[in-house]
């Protein structure tokens, strides 16, 4: 992407949708703007910043404010461009004050910014959610300009005190992950590209890793990768797992897998409605309705082999959805279910590729019955 005023993103060759800015790139342009008027006393408007991958947007300032008592706070909304971001239109702020020589650049969390309470995840328990990518560029900015502005041989030249808040950060943490990944009191300060690819999910995915990372931390050798809230009640009701052994995997098997792959823990329970679960069986790892559908004929299939008669598996290969061929197996006696949680946990170790995990699945109706499981294999 070239220069874009405002904050603004060209559109995404091939799809149409626009790119946006990371709550990350947000605070770096707010330092960048707060920093430069605290040593200039003048506030850059619009501020350019460069992200890892050289691109260079450019952000209006939406407040400003440099005080009596040395302290210099900018302000930019971000643009999340065509994505369902929730943190789109928020308001990231950057509250910027000098510290004595030899401090180097520290990090506070203002309100709306949560703080870190639980191991596991890549910053210190105690710290700010300022994840490390942000914290950089936020440093290399600071260089940049104490290099442009900086008195000559100024002492304390780039030893800053960086603050960054985040308008009703808090109320919007509440429908993320925060408060199960234990970042209590606000938002993260996120993104390793400083841009938001539209429908990417990649929040989603971090967020999967991330408590992945937090429950290996807190010793849980059993996991649940659910998606949806009556898959999680299942769990809970089946196997009494805490909070931060429940993974929120949505349509994203493959980004759960993929990740216990390469940091396995002992057990995984995979629990999800029956029809998104039997593309899992099928081989898909994207569950999303817009990137894969129920194979009636795959279900067919797997109902022959467990006994279904021709005639059956004809009917349920012309079945209108999923749970008609559910439907029509129970009557029959034909345990579809059971089918469908084996082949899931089979493709499931297929990803896994050897790893030391252990998994089963459970398959749910819409009301949250169970109507197919498997045993742990692996």
């Amino acid at each position: 992407m070239s220069e874009a005023k405002g904050g603004r993103g060209a559109q995404l060759k091939h799809t149409g949708l626009r790119p946006g800015w990371t709550t990350g790139a947000c605070a770096t342009a707010s330092a960048t703007a707060a920093y430069t008027a605290l040593l200039t006393g003048a506030f850059p408007d619009p501020v350019t910043v460069t992200l890892p991958k050289g691109q260079t947007p450019a952000f209006a300032l939406a407040v400003e404010e440099l005080t009596a008592d040395g302290r210099a706070m900018a302000g930019v909304v971000k643009d999340a461009g065509d994505d369902p971001d929730v943190t789109h239109g928020a308001l990231v702020r950057a509250t910027v004050r000098a510290l004595p020589p030899g401090s180097g650049v520290v990090f506070r969390a203002g309100p709306g910014v949560g703080t870190v309470t639980r191991p596991g995840l890549p910053l210190e328990v105690g710290e700010p959610a300022i994840n490390p990518v942000p914290r950089q560029m936020m440093r290399d900015h600071i260089a940049e300009v104490t290099r442009t502005h900086g008195r000559s041989g100024g002492s304390g030249d780039g030893d800053v005190e960086i603050t960054v808040s985040v308008d009703h950060g808090e109320e919007i943490a509440r429908s993320t992950w925060n408060p199960r990944l234990g970042i209590l009191g606000g938002l993260s300060i996120l993104g390793t590209t400083g841009v938001v690819v539209p429908y990417s999910c990649s929040a989603w995915i971090d967020s999967i890793r991330r408590g992945v990372d937090v429950a290996r931390a807190a010793g849980r050798r059993h996991v649940a990768a659910c998606t949806g809230s009556t898959s999680e009640k299942t769990v809970i009701a089946e196997y009494g797992l805490p909070e931060d052994a429940l993974l929120d995997m949505g349509d994203f098997a493959g980004a759960v897998l993929k990740y216990l792959r390469r940091h396995p823990v002992e057990r995984l329970t995979v629990c999800g409605g029956f029809a998104k679960l039997s593309k899992l069986a099928a081989g898909h790892l994207d569950l999303h309705s817009a990137r894969s559908q129920v194979d009636k004929g795959f279900l067919a299939g797997l109902a022959l082999r467990g006994g279904a008669g021709p005639a059956l598996a004809r009917e349920i290969a012309d079945a209108n959805t999923g749970l008609a061929a559910l439907q029509l197996c129970a009557a029959a006696g034909v345990p579809l279910g059971d089918l469908v949680a084996v082949a899931a946990r089979d493709e499931a170790l297929s990803v896994l590729r050897g790893a030391p995990v252990a998994v089963d699945v459970i398959c749910i109706d819409r009301a949250g019955t169970v109507v197919g499981r498997s045993t742990p294999g692996g």
